[in-house]
């Protein structure tokens, strides 16, 4: 409940209290606060100085609060899985070297 909670109401802190902090929580704090300035903006008048609230430019405020949500969701959701699980994730692959390839710094060891 309350990651739900928060992933609604506050992206970028449910991405970096519950997912991948390094890999997320930045964009989805950059959404989210375009999110609220576009809000606040459109309450104001909008872009083109309206007497009452432009609703355009709120419901893109909300559309932009909506895409930092769902991101969020998406980065929670997928920060437990082990990225490792499967032997095909090109994350864990690691080329090891032969035995007859030389060590890349030796050459700079050499050149000292």
């Amino acid at each position: 409940m309350k990651r739900a909670v928060l992933t609604l109401l506050i992206p970028p802190f449910a991405a970096c209290r519950f997912g991948c902090a390094g890999c997320c929580a930045a964009p989805i704090g950059v959404f989210w606060l375009a999110s609220i300035t576009s809000i606040i903006y459109g309450l104001l008048g909008g872009p083109t100085n309206l007497m009452g609230p432009s609703i355009n430019t709120i419901l893109l405020g909300v559309g932009m609060w909506g895409i930092a949500s769902v991101w969020t969701a998406i980065t929670i959701r997928s920060a437990g899985d082990d990225k490792c699980e499967n032997r095909s994730s090109a994350v864990c692959n690691k080329i090891l070297p032969d035995n007859d390839e030389s060590d890349p710094f030796d050459e700079v060891r050499k050149a000292r």
